[in-house]
């Protein structure tokens, strides 16, 4: 049943956004094209007009993920469809397991897209030189383990993204036990979470800051501080830990309210 739940969540998500995936790879497609044919002024405009809407799909990928998440959340669990879902042969674990888990894998395909779009709009072989230089000096500075830190940051990247899904359930979850105004309330909670998980990344990293006098310049320092590569492979593992423990310490919060009740509409 679990598995069921999970494929439905996933089309229910996907069947808006698989338009943006197409508009994306077809307009980083015309990007690439008009970039590496135009031999005019105005073939160069409309190539950056191109990029430009390459870049705003990319942004409403990432936008309306995170907002068909949140509603298909609300309207299975809180909505019309909460009737049926809560009747399933199925416990609440499972039921928010199965969120959870859809907001991970549409996350992880949202960044694929997003991955495949920018390197068919500007993985020319002049640009794919010009990166390759620019790693190698970085892949030299890190004792050649660019690589693994560039996998580091997108995978901060993705729990951001994640934990802001995240929040936004907790903001569901708690607005829709209140009487009255429910969704204001949604909202509300929802960015009272996502700061304080915020705040509980930038403590994480000002306690290291307090053995580490490098990291603590950010916080003392008005001017602009040039870190070292060791500080910043210690900012990112910190990040790292950081927003794995804030997602999961906000999951079994989320779940162990959602399993005390849940009020429909």
């Amino acid at each position: 049943m679990l598995v069921k739940l999970l494929k439905y969540n996933l089309k229910d998500v996907n069947k808006v956004l698989i338009i943006f995936y197409v508009l994306a790879i077809f307009f980083a497609g015309m990007t690439r094209l008009f970039f590496e044919t135009a031999n005019s002024l105005a073939g160069e405009v409309i190539a950056s007009i191109l990029s430009g809407v390459t870049i705003s799909m990319i942004v409403n990928i990432l936008i309306n993920n995170l907002m068909r998440m949140w509603a298909n959340f609300r309207h299975n669990l809180y909505g019309d469809e909460s009737y049926l879902t809560h009747t399933l042969p199925i416990t609440k674990s499972e039921i928010y397991l199965s969120k959870t888990l859809t907001a991970a894998i549409s996350l992880v395909v949202n960044t694929l897209v997003i991955a495949l779009s920018l390197l068919i709009a500007y993985g020319s072989e002049k640009n794919l030189e010009l990166l390759k230089n620019s790693l190698l000096g970085f892949e030299s500075a890190l004792g050649g383990g660019f690589y693994l830190f560039l996998a580091a940051v997108i995978l901060i990247f993705f729990l951001e993204l994640l934990n802001g899904a995240q929040c936004g359930f907790s903001g569901i979850i708690l607005g829709h036990k209140m009487n009255g105004g429910k969704i204001g309330f949604s909202v509300l909670y929802g960015f009272i979470y996502y700061s304080a998980s915020q705040v509980f990344v930038l403590v994480a990293v000002f306690i290291a800051a307090l053995f580490n006098k490098e990291i603590m310049s950010i916080f003392t320092e008005n001017s602009a501080t040039i870190l070292s590569f060791d500080t910043i492979k210690l900012i990112v593992i910190l990040a790292l830990i950081s927003y794995s423990l804030a997602v999961a310490i906000t999951y079994f919060i989320n779940l162990k309210i959602f399993k005390k009740g849940v009020n429909v509409d």
